[in-house]
């Protein structure tokens, strides 16, 4: 008991002697000793990376889960070390809110039926919404958290001690200075050796691991790299889900708003045979048949790509951005689509990703 107490005041009388000496260097009525500059620079640049990594983790965690109760309950199943509840996407609760829907309103009526195809789709982005926070979570919040709570504490601690030997060694040259006796500067002489050897010491230990802050930035660059690989994929798949989505809205659309026996039936470009070429244009058929359009061009001209477009089937005509291709429409077109042509190409291209020239 004797001990502890002793040692207890031991380390106040330090401790006070330690905020006295910070307290004259701040106020100018100490010395203080400077830090080599290579070390200067280490310690800022640690600090910055320490700063702007809480920075980008706080505003990714925002980008990822913009709700603050649900970033909260992450965080606290997080520290409990247990696995978080599963969670359905917003874009799958929405998806599931029209499938319940389709149920009420019937699947067979028009409404319906497109509430379920919007449904699926909406449940498949919100799918590929999961995979996307899972990705990003593992291989770039994970990376990033663990610098911060563990090499980062770690390089804190040795910083302070760094501090704390800094201070010891200035007060040790204050008493120095103020030794008059041969005895006392003796006494003070060697306490200023072993003050500047403990220095000495902790500002290597403290240097090894600042030097180590440059594999940090190259760990967080392949972070970098993993998080943009994850986000072009799960804005690809998006892409890619929206237009199959946009495909069979149009279909279906065709289907129920064009008649089979009127106008597409007495055109030759279109007959009432669903197995023949035009049939894709009034019917919500998932296979179309190539087309054959042979009949005048109606309003010809020139139009620009603006996006690159890939055929869903052998009615339509992949595009390249940028290129020029001859677009016309025939009698009973989707008026969202039209005919183009390019050499000896020909296919149905969607009008929003085109730029018509006089």
């Amino acid at each position: 008991m004797d001990f502890n107490v002793k040692k207890l005041a031991s380390d106040a009388g330090v401790f006070f002697t330690r905020a006295v000496q910070f307290t004259e260097e701040k106020l100018g009525q100490a010395e203080k000793t400077e830090l080599d500059p290579h070390l200067e620079n280490l310690i800022s640049r640690a600090d910055s990376t320490k700063n702007w990594t809480e920075k980008i983790l706080r505003q990714t965690e925002v980008l990822l889960q913009p709700n603050p109760s649900a970033r909260i309950e992450e965080f606290i199943y997080d520290k409990l070390d247990k696995k978080l509840p599963s969670r359905m996407t917003t874009a799958e609760l929405l998806g599931q809110y029209m499938l319940d829907a389709a149920k009420e309103f019937g699947a067979d009526s028009p409404y319906g039926s497109t509430l379920i195809t919007v449904g699926e789709y909406q449940k498949r982005l919100g799918g590929a919404e999961r995979e996307f926070l899972q990705t990003s979570a593992a291989a770039f919040l994970s990376p990033l958290r663990n610098f911060l709570e563990g090499d980062w504490r770690t390089i804190s601690k040795e910083k302070r001690l760094l501090e704390n030997r800094r201070l010891d060694l200035d007060i040790c040259k204050a008493r120095l200075k103020k030794a008059k006796q041969a005895e006392a500067k003796a006494a003070a002489e060697h306490e200023l050796r072993v003050a500047q050897t403990e220095f000495d010491r902790q500002a290597e230990v403290t240097r090894l691991l600042l030097e180590g802050i440059s594999s940090t930035h190259l760990n967080h660059l392949r972070c970098l790299q993993d998080f943009a690989e994850a986000q072009t994929t799960y804005f690809s798949q998006c892409h890619h889900h929206m237009q199959e989505l946009q495909r069979e809205l149009h279909r279906c659309a065709n289907a129920v708003g064009a008649p089979h026996s009127s106008a597409a039936s007495s055109n030759p470009a279109f007959p009432s045979d669903h197995s023949s070429p035009g049939a894709s244009f009034s019917a919500c058929d998932p296979k179309p048949g190539p087309l054959s359009m042979e009949p005048p061009a109606t309003g010809t001209r020139k139009a620009k790509v603006l996006y690159d477009y890939d055929a869903h089937d052998a009615s339509e005509l992949s595009l390249l951005a940028d290129e020029l291709i001859t677009v016309y429409t025939v009698p009973g077109m989707d008026p969202d689509w039209l005919v183009g042509e390019r050499g000896n190409e020909k296919g149905k291209v969607p009008v929003t990703y085109l730029e018509l020239l006089s």
